[in-house]
């Protein structure tokens, strides 16, 4: 059963089996990458959906292998879960190659989440680079859905062009909800009709210049540009307590029993995927 805060326990108890689910509904989002709305066969199961903003689950394609997604459909909906796929290699090609009706396993939710209650009352900053928006999603959906918790939101959204650029069906609807919920969008590079914002996410951090005052920021994207986000967010004067991204290290087993994706103390696939930066500061050079 997938229930939020506890470990995936897998049919009989086995958290190695995955769950058998179907592949409903398939579409791209950009050239090489593709979302999934998946739904557990068990319907008993399905009714009792429930996972956190930020955790992820492993999927297995019979026969090419298994592989670490995270969930990013919104944390209120229950009809489905969704995942979104880059195309980079055999698994995640084989993903691509499916068609609606075809079978899956799934385990999951694993790991922990955006700590949500933490940021109640304050102002909350949302970096994302191509991909990396999809762990936001979720966390969107849910910031969105109980307004009144929080104060002014605002994502910062980049990609190379406005072609890699995900989910263009929901900012779009984001940037509508209401005047203390920012979008700010940018690409690399101008191209004709762009009318957003041109420059790399970190430089458009800068030229932002959000507020550290009572503000939790969350960034998630390739390791380059998280890299020079954090940066730019320190010479902002955001401590980092109050700065929270992920990591995407290679899991395997996702229970914290294989090493894989260990960091000094910490596993990745139970004391992560998020992290806050005061966290990966007391870790072990290894990243």
């Amino acid at each position: 059963m997938i229930t939020n805060g506890k470990k995936y326990e897998g049919p009989g108890g086995n958290p190695y089996i995955p769950m058998l689910a179907t592949v409903t509904k398939l579409y791209s989002e950009t050239p090489n990458i593709k979302s999934l709305h998946v739904v557990l066969d068990d319907k008993e199961q399905m009714k009792h959906v429930s996972f956190e903003p930020g955790q992820v689950a492993q999927l297995s394609l019979f026969g090419s292998g298994e592989s670490t997604f995270v969930i990013n459909s919104s944390p209120l909906a229950k009809e489905h879960l969704q995942f979104t796929i880059m195309k980079t290699g055999e698994v995640s090609g084989a993903f691509h190659d499916l068609s609606e009706g075809a079978k899956i396993g799934l385990r999951g939710p694993l790991g922990n989440w955006f700590p949500y209650q933490h940021m109640e009352g304050k102002n909350i900053v949302l970096i994302a680079g191509g991909l990396g928006l999809a762990p936001l999603r979720p966390f969107m959906f849910y910031l969105l859905a109980n307004r009144h918790k929080y104060k002014n939101i605002q994502l910062i959204y980049g990609a190379r062009s406005p072609g890699d650029l995900c989910y263009s069906q929901d900012w779009t609807i984001w940037r509508e909800h209401d005047s203390k919920v920012k979008i700010t969008l940018t690409i690399d590079r101008d191209v004709p009709g762009w009318e957003y914002k041109v420059g790399f996410v970190p430089t458009i951090v800068k030229e932002e210049a959000p507020s550290a005052e009572n503000t939790i920021a969350v960034t998630c994207g390739p390791p380059i540009m998280i890299k020079f986000v954090l940066q730019e967010l320190e010479k902002l004067g955001f401590a980092p307590e109050q700065i929270y991204t992920t990591l995407e290290r290679r899991m395997k087993c996702g229970l914290g029993l294989c090493g894989r994706c260990n960091i000094g103390p910490k596993y990745v696939c139970i004391d992560g995927p998020v992290f806050s930066l005061a966290e990966l500061k007391a870790l072990p050079n290894e990243l």
